[in-house]
């Protein structure tokens, strides 16, 4: 964890209370910003908070989404916690959304994205990540657009899981939606971090703080 660091739950004190998309501030339960390592080389970016996220406040948290992720990050050795539990305890990675609050019954719509993405490029900018890892077709499509060369929809999700794609000042690394994953999706996911990232320097000359 960054040394100036002192939590983990939305570390850069985002509004809690933000209130900027109608369709949205009533139907939530919890505005569900940013979880993890402030000074992290590993950025995992979903749409939007699954249902446990939604109800306890802490990304990837509260239900078998959120178990299959904290898992991975455990055999990645970024999760010193169990994969149930409500605060996981992380190293090197942060975990956040293009949107930051919950609608039961739909999808975020193009203007709440675009109306949450300043939180998201403050984190971006503020961690400086070396790998980000896009979860799902819309996450991908918004990230390759911003940070690649490539269009919306010119990179499938499901081809792209568990590959490096070179974006601007960092890799992406595609991951499919968590409710879609098989176990040997997760198992290639994790494959590919450990033997084609973790085994090369991944890191960017990009005048990174010192840890």
């Amino acid at each position: 964890m960054d040394a100036e660091q002192d939590t983990l739950e939305n570390p850069f004190n985002m509004d809690a209370d933000c209130r900027n998309c109608d369709g949205l501030c009533d139907a939530r339960t919890n505005v569900v910003h940013g979880y993890g390592d402030a000074g992290a080389e590993f950025l995992f970016v979903a749409e939007r908070p699954h249902t446990g996220a939604d109800r306890s406040g802490v990304p990837f948290t509260g239900d078998d989404a959120g178990r299959r992720l904290q898992s991975m990050l455990a055999e990645l050795g970024f999760a010193r916690s169990d994969p149930d539990s409500d605060e996981p305890d992380l190293q090197n990675v942060y975990l956040t959304y293009l949107t930051r609050c919950r609608h039961p019954e739909r999808e975020p719509t193009e203007t709440e994205i675009r109306t949450c993405e300043p939180y998201l490029n403050a984190e971006i900018r503020m961690i400086n990540p070396e790998i980000i890892v896009p979860i799902g077709q819309r996450t991908l499509d918004a990230l390759a657009t911003d940070y690649t060369t490539n269009r919306p929809g010119d990179v499938d999700v499901a081809d792209a899981h568990a590959t490096t794609i070179r974006g601007r000042g960092f890799e992406l690394v595609p991951m499919l939606e968590l409710t879609a994953q098989t176990d040997a999706d997760s198992d290639a996911f994790v494959e590919h971090l450990v033997e084609n990232v973790f085994s090369r320097d991944y890191r960017q000359t990009k005048g990174r703080r010192g840890r």
